[in-house]
């Protein structure tokens, strides 16, 4: 009698259900890392957008129009919102009446709606403006 041992070929079902876990697990994993950094990239985008937007406004203040105390507001792209802020600043040992120079401390603020996050960007910077001719 002659008896023949059939080795077996190809993968149990055992072992193909471990590996298609171990791939769904895998994927599903970096899925997750992918569409984080998606979001976290959209988000810099927005933020770079907001600091651009402030620093435009700041870069017009005292140049276009002369420097006085009060508040200035506008909406951007339909989405940002900032305001602009200007006030006297005071500094011991600086008289603005001897240096003809007066300091004022300008604050450009720009808000967003980001999903259900209210996101916000703020730049503040002192200009210096010259004695007005009124005074």
């Amino acid at each position: 009698m002659n008896v023949k041992h059939q080795s077996q070929q190809g993968f149990s079902l055992l072992e193909i259900l471990i590996a298609f876990s171990i791939l769904a697990l895998s994927l599903g994993i970096l899925l997750n890392i992918f569409s984080g950094g998606l979001r976290r990239s959209l988000v810099a985008e927005e933020y770079q957008q907001a600091v651009t937007i402030a620093q435009s406004v700041l870069s017009k203040s005292g140049v276009e129009e002369e420097l006085e105390d009060g508040n200035k507001q506008g909406v951007i792209d339909e989405k940002y919102t900032w305001s602009e802020t200007v006030e006297s600043f005071q500094e011991d040992g600086i008289d603005p009446e001897v240096t003809g120079v007066f300091p004022y401390r300008v604050t450009v603020t720009v808000q967003w709606q980001a999903g259900e996050n209210n996101r916000l960007v703020e730049l503040s910077t002192l200009r210096l403006s010259r004695k007005p001719s009124d005074s």
